[in-house]
């Protein structure tokens, strides 16, 4: 667990466990439709992803202020320093908080400070990535986008496609995309979860993207396998995510193997922790178990995880070195 890595694919509203999400509706006046932590916890049982994303949305509207976005970003920080992380590349997701009427500045400023005390505190360097509904309009990401604009660079490094795929093809994004390069912004993208495999070549084509995030179902596709093999792009693979969202039927079947065999780039992170089972140490631990994982293949992981990120030089060749210098203790792996 405590073996140095980053985490790449992890939504900070999929951070929210149910004592803190009780304890900002008590402090905002929200009431949620639970008795206690333990009734919602139980409603945490999944049936495919748009059971999961009905509560997801439902249960942000305990999170009001810039306080309450501090709270939960200094909450999500702290675990996964516990973990090993030391770098955390974190998504977040605008439109669900502006169509609640939180204003925009409310949520990045709010996370905002919680992140610019991350590497003092924590000794995790972070970067803020915004991500788009995709079940959401083309021109709402594009209005999104552009009221973002003030944050760009010093504070928002990236954009992301998140939510409902099947259905929602990358290139419903291709503008806004566009727009981000112009920008000098990073861009990722969720495909090949539910959605085809298809939807990962068409995210790398037409949007351009340097990461995808998932990319089980790569696997379909020889061709594509092959590209992602040269082209040297990351996957930023979720495993307890997989499980509890009904794509994979249990962790002993994950294609994890498989992806590593064939050469690709995996990482490995933990998508919506409150969520789905565990943090990304923990998702290490399980995987472990499950897959009958080396050390070797462990410490891959995490080299793979700083290879990945949005990194300088310097700072990367920093991690990797941890990584390289990490001793397990005894019984591990």
């Amino acid at each position: 667990m405590s073996l140095p890595k980053a985490e790449l694919h992890l939504h900070i509203e999929g951070t929210l466990e149910p004592e803190l999400a009780f304890a900002l509706a008590a402090r905002n006046g929200v009431t949620l439709p639970y008795a206690d932590t333990e009734e919602l916890r139980r409603a945490y049982a999944f049936s495919d992803l748009q059971s999961f994303l009905d509560l997801y949305y439902a249960l942000m509207a305990v999170l009001r202020t810039e306080e309450d976005f501090t709270d939960l970003a200094a909450a999500y920080l702290a675990r996964a320093a516990a973990q090993g992380v030391r770098h955390a590349e974190i998504f977040f997701d605008p439109q669900a908080h502006t169509a609640r009427g939180v204003p925009l500045a409310v949520v990045v400023d709010g996370l905002g400070r919680a992140l610019d005390r991350s590497a003092e505190r924590h000794g995790i360097s972070t970067r803020l990535i915004m991500c788009f509904l995709r079940d959401e309009s083309a021109e709402s990401a594009l209005e999104t986008f552009e009221a973002a604009r003030p944050w760009f660079g010093e504070r928002i490094t990236g954009i992301g496609l998140d939510s409902a795929e099947v259905g929602h093809p990358p290139a419903k994004f291709r503008e806004v995309y566009r727009l981000a390069a112009e920008a000098g912004l990073h861009r990722v993208a969720h495909a090949g979860e539910e959605g085809p495999a298809a939807y990962i070549t068409e995210a790398l084509d037409v949007l351009g993207v340097e990461r995808i995030d998932h990319g089980l179902r790569c696997l379909e596709d020889p061709e594509l396998v092959d590209r992602l093999v040269r082209e040297r792009i990351p996957l930023t693979l979720c495993p307890l995510s997989n499980v509890r969202l009904r794509c994979v039927d249990t962790l002993a079947d994950h294609p994890l193997p498989a992806i590593l065999d064939a050469g690709l780039l995996a990482t490995v992170n933990s998508d919506d922790p409150a969520y789905f089972g565990g943090y990304v140490g923990d998702t290490y631990e399980a995987l472990a178990e499950a897959l009958h994982l080396d050390r070797e293949t462990l410490r891959l992981l995490a080299a793979n995880s700083f290879r990945a990120a949005f990194l300088t030089e310097e700072r990367r060749a920093e991690l990797l070195a941890e990584v390289a210098a990490y001793e397990f203790p005894d019984g591990d792996a």
